[in-house]
């Protein structure tokens, strides 16, 4: 049993692996494409840290290459003297030198501040972009859930002991009225069991082409504050699948995109004012988990997790955090409303910040990790 659980865990890291590299070539890819588009001459283009295992240099001069860990990437431009001076060997010093004409024009820091602030940004909205063309493609490609309709296709269940088993009802019978009003929603139908207070109810039931009337009472479960809660026991339709084209299949991608962020972004709220517990956070080890039961659990699941965690490195990355993406387009922020760019010793205090929050965060969520996973 140990040895397949040891199998298991393998198994999930082969599934890891393609995910992150994936996301995190889509996310450089993002940097480097504006880069170029812009006139920047780029170095490195590498997914994962450490020692290179394989690459090739392009013809342009870019070393693409992967290397030994695979928690991340970088692009090395050309001209980012600022964050070579902050990140430069000790035993090292980096030296300034003039640069020529030819050199400043595919120099990034001599690039206009629109144009920094563009390329720096990049990277997060191609995981965003991605995140949309994955999703429109699993909504073109195995049709998009679509909530059921109560009207048309009835009640989607009934809970067992409940008063509408007792009272003989059927998944698909449609409830038309409660008590002579008219029911249109599976919300007005629990209003209307709500209102009762645990009357009786007199509801109209349509199944098939027959209709008659059912009396039944609602009945009370326990809440939380004590106050009763008046429940017949009966399910909404379930989510159904619909077919959509090319245009309804990309207006679903934006749509799933925005309504992940969103939700992303309420839930870190949450976080933050204590309404919610960190414990749902997960590092690296859940990653690996979850990459793992996605991939068992078929293609379109896998690709799933993919988008989600795609929308959650692109949000990441916006935090206004030195060291990250948002925390370069702070310092360019900064610099627009200044009218000039905050000081070297400003800039590398910022950095060294930033790498502190990063390393503690990323101690924080392997041992919410370890702790959650009971290892």
């Amino acid at each position: 049993m140990d040895f397949l659980n040891g199998l298991a865990g393998y198994l999930h890291y082969l599934y890891f692996l393609p995910l992150i590299t994936v996301l995190v070539f889509v996310h450089e890819l993002g940097h480097y494409w504006v880069a170029r588009r812009n006139g920047v001459r780029v170095q490195v283009f590498s997914v994962g840290f450490g020692r290179e295992l394989f690459g090739f240099t392009d013809r342009h001069g870019t070393r693409w290459k992967f290397a030994l860990i695979p928690l991340g990437g970088y692009v090395k431009m050309f001209g980012e003297h600022a964050l070579e001076e902050v990140l430069h060997d000790p035993k090292e010093p980096a030296r300034a030198r003039a640069m020529t004409q030819e050199e400043k024009a595919v120099s990034f820091d001599h690039k206009r501040l629109g144009q920094k602030a563009a390329i720096v940004f990049a990277g997060p909205a191609a995981n965003f972009l991605f995140a949309i063309v994955l999703f429109a493609s699993l909504a073109f490609a195995f049709g998009q859930m679509k909530p059921g309709d109560f009207v048309r296709d009835g009640i989607g269940g009934v809970a067992e002991g409940s008063a509408a088993e007792a009272a003989g009802l059927a998944p698909g019978d449609r409830i038309l009225s409660v008590d002579g009003q008219a029911i249109d929603s599976f919300i007005a139908l629990r209003d209307a069991v709500l209102a009762s207070e645990g009357r009786g109810l007199r509801l109209d039931i349509a199944r098939g082409d027959d209709r008659f009337p059912v009396t039944l009472t609602p009945r009370a479960a326990a809440t939380q504050d004590g106050q009763p809660l008046w429940l017949i026991g009966v399910h909404p339709p379930g989510a159904q699948r619909e077919d959509v084209g090319i245009a309804g299949a990309a207006w679903a991608g934006v749509q799933q995109t925005a309504q992940f962020t969103w939700m992303t972004l309420a839930s870190i709220g949450e976080m933050v004012v204590g309404d919610r517990g960190t414990e749902e956070l997960g590092g690296p080890i859940r990653i690996v988990q979850i990459s793992g039961q996605a991939a068992s659990a078929g293609m379109e699941t896998y690709l799933l997790v993919i988008a989600v965690l795609s929308i959650n490195l692109g949000l990441i990355n916006l935090f206004p955090i030195p060291m990250l993406d948002g925390g370069h387009l702070l310092f360019y922020g900064i610099e627009a409303l200044r009218g000039r760019p905050l000081g070297e010793r400003a800039q590398e205090m910022g950095m060294r910040i930033g790498l502190a929050f990063i390393l503690g965060l990323m101690i924080f969520l392997t041992v919410n990790d370890l702790l959650h996973f009971d290892v």
